[in-house]
């Protein structure tokens, strides 16, 4: 039982399943896919939050120390998708590294992180649409705007549900129309980003800076922990491989650049906040339209919510993207049934996949208040990034793969001090998440025995 349950899967197998999609996605798409699935409304929220709470104006440096334990770990995935360009992406991984059963595992976990992330953007989604019609004096239905709550007078989340279904129609265009749309929402929250920087530049106050690490260097290690989740979501990069263009060279060219992208807008951001105003007053939700009001400039205050939206909507098109390819991959290796693994031959995707994941997002998304489970989607990341960066280590053991394009430098340093970074970031979870977590890891042992072990064997 033992040699089946870590029998390795045969690299070669996936590659002719994955031959069936086409080959589109240049290099520039995927930096755009990257750039897209990690920022979103972070970039407009935690940079105020903790300078307030944790790290003062030395929020730059955290950003800075998270984008390099980011780099770490974007490293390993660089090199495995170098030489592993399949689609499933962590779970292909771990299967070929690791053993079946451990794919399973890791296939499980990212399923939990795909459908709870997307669904939780969309209820956020609503929330700035509901605002943004509010700022016009257009109130809409309370009864059509929040989770079903008959006790609150709320029974659907129509903005969270309409949204999902136009992402789901635009990635059935193909993947051409959506890299299109991905493109110019990336473009959009760019111009949002860029402007803030550009116009608060001339409003900072160099007291504001003074002290810089009023917390003192643990606080800004403490910052660092906080801000690294919204690193998250380059991971759907790898994911795209069996579609893209040269995998080998361009998956981790575009992973570090869009990883590098997102961390000079993240500190660039930071310290013009930071210098607009002190770091004592950003005590808020929106510290972004707070910077602006105070300092007389509340007329922009509407781009932060067009930056925003754009934001999420491109976070849900790349995470229902990512997803629907996770479930097929699944479906492909008969871990779930077939069906789910089949590509239509003439739209070039796993149909029954996407139509599954957007399902599962559109009940969460439209019924279901979410704000309790999100951590568990940083667990879901976490448990993937360390299987990453210790199958690093498993693979440069292995003779019968391919060679990689791309080597993590410093081997085996960086990828031990990833796992080791990945497993303390575990740390700073809550017991309950983690009590629900392990209960999806149960039912996930009982999927695979009662379905997977068999088919597979």
């Amino acid at each position: 039982m033992k040699e089946k349950l870590f029998k390795k899967a045969d690299y070669k197998q996936f590659v002719a399943g994955d031959a069936q999609f086409e080959k589109v996605l240049t290099r520039n798409n995927l930096i755009s896919m990257g750039i897209g699935a990690i920022i979103g409304t972070g970039i407009f929220i935690l940079p105020g939050i903790v300078a307030y709470g944790t790290a003062g104006p030395g929020i730059t440096i955290s950003f800075i120390l998270a984008a390099i334990v980011c780099i770490l770990t974007a490293m390993c995935f660089a090199e495995l998708s170098s030489t592993f360009p399949v689609a499933g992406s962590t779970y292909s991984y771990g299967s070929i590294i690791f053993g079946q059963f451990p794919g399973w595992l890791i296939g499980w976990a990212l399923c939990l992180e795909y459908i709870l992330g997307v669904s939780a953007v969309s209820s956020g989604f609503s929330a700035y649409f509901v605002s943004l019609f509010n700022s016009f004096g257009i109130i809409l239905p309370k009864a059509l705007v929040g989770p079903f709550d008959p006790s609150r007078g709320s029974f659907i989340n129509l903005p969270a549900i309409i949204v999902l279904l136009l992402i789901y129609f635009l990635l059935r265009r193909g993947i051409q129309a959506s890299t299109r749309m991905n493109t110019v929402m990336v473009f959009v929250k760019i111009a949002v980003v860029l402007t803030f920087i550009g116009v608060g530049l001339f409003y900072i106050k160099p007291a504001n800076y003074h002290p810089y690490f009023p917390m003192g260097g643990f606080g800004v290690v403490k910052g660092a922990a906080l801000v690294f989740f919204a690193y998250l979501g380059f991971d759907v990069i790898p994911s795209s491989a069996p579609e893209v263009k040269n995998p080998q060279k361009n998956i981790p060219i575009s992973i570090m650049v869009s990883l590098a992208v997102c961390a000079f807008l993240y500190v660039l951001l930071s310290f013009v906040l930071t210098g607009m105003v002190n770091y004592k007053s950003l005590n808020y939700a929106d510290p972004v339209v707070f910077a602006l009001n105070y300092v007389k400039l509340g007329k922009l205050a509407f781009l932060i919510t067009i930056g925003a939206l754009a934001g999420m909507f491109t976070m849900m098109l790349n995470t229902v993207y990512g997803g629907s390819r996770l479930i097929y991959a699944l479906g492909r290796d008969k871990m779930i049934p077939e069906a789910f693994g089949k590509i239509d031959k003439k739209a070039k995707m796993p149909i029954l996949s996407l139509n599954t994941i957007t399902i599962l997002a559109v009940l969460l998304g439209g019924f279901v208040s979410l704000n309790e489970l999100t951590s568990l989607v940083n667990i879901g990341t976490l448990v993937s990034f360390t299987f990453v960066a210790s199958g690093i280590i498993k693979l440069r053991h292995r003779k019968d793969v391919p060679d990689s394009e791309f080597k993590v430098p410093f081997y085996p340093w960086l990828p031990i001090i990833s796992v080791i970074l990945c497993v303390l970031l575990m740390t700073q979870v809550s017991i309950n998440s983690w009590i629900t977590f392990i209960a999806w890891f149960v039912i996930g042992i009982i999927v695979y025995f009662a379905y997977g072990y068999k088919k597979v064997n």
